[in-house]
């Protein structure tokens, strides 16, 4: 659907994009994740046809946005990080000059007004003027704008930004609902949002692709270790003598303490999974778990680590 060759962006001397390389296929929503000045909100903008590249090539659903501009764009529905709106129109208004942008044929207007509309949520407040409406309400007019038209590919640039805990859960569950029947390409510096709605990463620094793999490889590949956290319940602090037991344990470090009740932390080496040494070797020394879980890599150690190794080089 996007395939993005060899481009480059350059205002003057600065480098903004650099010969970058990625390609999204057909059904999949992509997080592309970087630090503020990355690079991101750049290539949403030449993938777009907002800005030209330097040099290189960018085809959407095989049209080049350069040479055949009106086809390409006709394939993206685009949500910019700013929600470019008019204050002034009411939000079935707003989705009625959307429509009439996107050149949607009058017979199908009324319906396709009314489609997106019940999409985006947005029945109850349809005839009310836009800037009186909620940060999170102006959001989802701002995605009604791009949806109108039924392009096959979203681009989303930092759709949750600025919004209450609430607000984002539901343009969260909005968009892994559209993620059923678009391509989808979604920037956000919310990481646990990226990695709850999207099946594939693609890490951005100082205007170079660090990373491309699916969200559970690059959380998966960037740890150096394995943890497992252990409550245990002890009169002294015996667990840490476990460690003499099995050498894989690298280290153990207690995090928590409430009466007899502790909290562990067990780093250790090797695929294998320790927990059931561990449960052994408890029993034998009369410790009593209490709860026993593997830690779950998060994506936020992994962005930090990819980022920070690409900066060294």
């Amino acid at each position: 659907m996007i395939e993005v060759q060899n481009i480059t962006k350059k205002y003057g001397d600065f480098v903004a994009v650099d010969d970058i390389n990625f390609s999204i296929k057909k059904g999949e929503v992509v997080g592309f994740l970087g630090p503020n000045g990355a690079g991101k909100s750049t290539t949403m903008s030449m993938i777009t046809g907002y800005i030209e590249p330097t040099s290189g090539k960018i085809l959407v659903n095989g049209n080049d946005i350069n040479l055949k501009p009106k086809q390409a764009k006709k394939q993206i529905g685009y949500m910019p990080e700013n929600v470019p709106l008019y204050p002034e129109l009411t939000v079935k208004e707003f989705v009625a000059y959307m429509a009439d942008l996107k050149l949607v044929a009058r017979k199908e207007k009324k319906e396709e007004i009314a489609r997106v509309i019940e999409i985006t949520g947005l029945q109850d407040v349809q005839n009310k003027i836009i800037k009186n409406l909620s940060k999170g309400y102006k959001q989802r007019v701002s995605l009604a704008g791009a949806l109108v038209g039924n392009p096959p590919i979203l681009i989303l640039d930092e759709p949750t930004v600025g919004l209450d805990p609430k607000q984002v859960i539901d343009i969260r569950n909005l968009i892994k609902s559209l993620g059923k029947e678009h391509t989808i390409l979604i920037s956000s510096h919310i990481l646990s949002e990226i990695s709850q709605m999207c099946n594939k990463i693609i890490i951005i620094n100082k205007g170079k692709i660090l990373k491309i793999a699916s969200t559970e490889e690059i959380e998966e590949t960037t740890t150096d270790s394995s943890e497992v956290i252990v409550t245990v319940e002890e009169e002294k602090n015996q667990f840490k003598n476990i460690k003499k037991s099995i050498p894989d344990i690298e280290k153990i470090e207690k995090i928590e303490e409430n009466g007899k009740e502790k909290v562990y932390s067990v780093k250790y080496n090797g695929k294998d999974d320790i927990r059931k040494i561990l449960f052994k070797e408890c029993a034998k020394q009369d410790i009593t778990i209490v709860e026993m879980k593997k830690k779950e890599n998060s994506l936020e150690d992994a962005f930090l680590k990819i980022t920070q190794e690409g900066g060294k080089k």
